[in-house]
Order: C-alpha cells, then sequence, then structure tokens
C-alpha cells in the first residue's frame, strides 16, 4: 500500500465537497441566477457537474492505486496529469484574466495532489 497515493486519494476526494458545496454556493449558483440563456445555464450546470464526475472518478482510481500501486502506475501518471492540467488552467486565467493567482487557488490543491501521486508512484518498486 501506498500512503502518499493514500494521501492523495483522501485530498481528493474532500476536493469533491469544496467544489460542490463551497464552489457550488460560491460559483454554480450565481451564474444560475444571472441573467442568460437557458442553454448557457444548462452547459454551465453539464461543466459543473463534469467536473464532480472527473474528480470522483480520479478519487476512485487513486483508492485503487493506493492499494495496487505496481499494477496501476499508469493510472497514477494519467491522473496527475490531468491534475496538472487542471492547475496550468487556473494559474493561466488567473494571470491573463485575473492578474492574480490568488483569486482561485485550486492550482494549490491540483499541483499539491498531482506531486503527491508522483512521489508515490515513482517510489514504489517495479519488480
Amino acid at each position: 500500500m501506498s500512503k502518499s497515493i493514500l494521501l492523495a486519494a483522501v485530498i481528493s476526494t474532500i476536493t469533491i465537497g469544496l467544489h460542490v458545496y463551497g464552489g457550488g454556493e460560491e460559483v454554480h449558483q450565481p451564474i444560475l441566477d444571472a441573467n442568460l440563456t437557458t442553454i448557457l445555464k444548462a452547459y454551465t450546470s453539464i461543466l459543473w457537474h463534469a467536473v464532480t464526475v472527473v474528480l470522483a472518478i480520479n478519487s476512485a482510481g487513486l483508492i485503487l492505486l493506493a492499494f495496487k500501486p505496481i499494477q496501476f502506475k499508469s493510472l497514477g501518471v494519467l491522473i496527475s496529469l490531468q491534475y496538472f492540467a487542471f492547475a496550468g488552467l487556473f494559474i493561466f486565467y488567473g494571470i491573463s484574466k485575473l492578474g492574480t493567482l490568488f483569486l482561485m487557488p485550486q492550482w494549490i490543491i491540483f499541483i499539491s495532489l498531482a506531486a503527491l501521486i508522483l512521489f508515490g508512484t515513482r517510489r514504489e518498486k517495479t519488480t
């Protein structure tokens, strides 16, 4: 068992709660309350819930990886790449649209998760 990957699984699972409850109230609901077309609101909801699904699938994958780190090493690399990509999006839009990284600090969680996963997958012996 990989303790670092299990920790990443726990943090990833907590991130789902932060996304759904904290972000839902702060981001998703205000968009739904805004004067937008019905189709834009539908797309927003689809994308919002798609992120929730991706986080849940990644968390489940990390739980599996924590207990079978050698067999599913490539899964860890894939999830870490996805989390690095998420971080990159928050960094890019934070800098280019907001002029700061600190209004949307989610990049910190995603970089930390990706690094923790890679650390855990690299620590495991492949023999």
